[in-house]
């Protein structure tokens, strides 16, 4: 069967917001009605307290409309304020008046912060083609900033890279290394050689799984997605394949199973293994290793499988934001597991493909990842 590649759907674009200042409702509703976009959000206040309650709750606006003529706190006054607040000074300012042309009253309007006037009755082409000015603004700012994050994110993520070629695919490289150079010197005992050997092979597969890992980042941010290989799955044999390699790795740590319900479905039967083991291995690498792990499969839902895997240990609330992003591992305290940190950066790139969810409750000291999955696979994120 051919790989079906998938892609995250991109967010819908948020709406720009407007603030509009008048004590007079039926100006307020005529300057909504002027400005009405799908793209616009007006946001009305009638006072300028109201206003700077308001911009306590929006601190993204990207253009206010103020009247000057208000009672308790005229448009001036809220000027200032509004200029005076490190949060909302870069907010354009457009004054509403029906007052005097005196330039002296412009002046002061001009000293509290404001770019124009607009004089009542208002022009209804003049007031869109100001506000559409500063809105267009707005956009550029807004992605010339997700564009700067962006490259950011790029640059720190291509710095790993060079960092995992020049340190963790070095580790075992040299001890595949160092094994064959013992192999050639002398002749070994059959025991020894098997050991030496044996080395060899854990080592290459570590360097392979690395390899694996970071061509998925790639595709994922070249935007190709992950290729998707959708047939009848069964759950249960998925994890105790996953199992068979996490118990044959790691012997020591106890690991308990439990299921329940049907758990067949639709899925890509490798990368749902890659998935477990993933999850696993976080857990075995992470968790106190004095609590055992516990993987649950619960299949009693019509519609969809879940995964749940529990381990002692709680994380840090600091990074719980960037669990999921790629390379976060590399951030960690010193003596604890140091791999590439982008396991849980995969799993959930995985859940996603086959439309599923994932999240993550870390309390009490216990940490629980639960992995929701529609039995139809990759149906639910088409």
């Amino acid at each position: 069967m051919s790989p079906t590649l998938l892609h995250p759907q991109p967010p819908p674009a948020e709406r720009i917001k407007c603030l509009v200042v008048d004590d007079v409702p039926e100006n307020l509703v005529a300057v909504e009605a002027l400005l009405h976009s799908d793209s616009i959000e007006v946001l009305k206040a009638q006072s300028g307290p109201e206003a700077l309650e308001l911009l306590l709750l929006h601190g993204d606006v990207a253009l206010a409309l103020l009247d000057v003529q208000m009672p308790e706190m005229n448009g001036f006054e809220l000027a200032e304020l509004i200029r005076g607040s490190e949060r909302t000074r870069h907010i354009p300012l457009i004054f509403m008046t029906a007052g005097s042309r005196d330039q002296n009253w412009q002046f002061r309007g001009y000293e509290t912060g404001a770019v124009d006037f607009l004089y009542k009755p208002i022009d209804p082409q003049m007031l869109a083609s100001k506000a559409g000015v500063f809105f267009e603004l707005f956009r550029q700012k807004r992605s010339l900033a997700r564009e700067l994050r962006e490259r950011t994110e790029a640059l720190r993520i291509n710095e790993m890279f060079m960092a995992v070629l020049s340190h963790d695919l070095r580790t075992p490289l040299m001890a595949i290394g160092a094994a064959a150079t013992a192999l050639q010197r002398q002749p070994l005992a059959a025991d020894k050689a098997q050991a030496l050997a044996g080395r060899v092979l854990s080592s290459s597969q570590r360097m392979a799984r690395m390899i694996e890992d970071l061509l998925d980042v790639t595709r994922i941010r070249q935007g190709t997605g992950l290729a998707m290989r959708m047939a009848p799955v069964d759950l249960h044999a998925v994890l105790q394949r996953s199992l068979q390699e996490i118990r044959t790795s790691f012997p020591n740590h106890v690991i308990s199973t439990s299921d329940q319900g049907n758990l067949a479905g639709m899925g890509d039967e490798e990368r749902l293994c890659q998935l477990a083991i993933n999850l696993i291995g976080n857990a075995v690498h992470h968790g106190d290793p004095a609590v055992a792990i516990h993987v649950a499969l619960d299949g009693t839902d019509t519609d969809t499988v879940a995964l749940t895997v529990s381990n002692g240990g709680t994380i840090p609330p600091a990074l719980l934001p960037q669990l999921f992003s790629p390379f976060r591992g590399r951030d960690q305290e010193p003596g604890r597991h140091q791999g590439l940190g982008l396991g849980l950066f995969i799993v959930q790139q995985i859940v996603r493909s086959h439309g599923g969810r994932i999240d993550v409750q870390s309390e009490d000291g216990t940490t629980r990842f639960h992995v929701v999955l529609p039995r139809c696979g990759a149906a639910a994120a088409g």
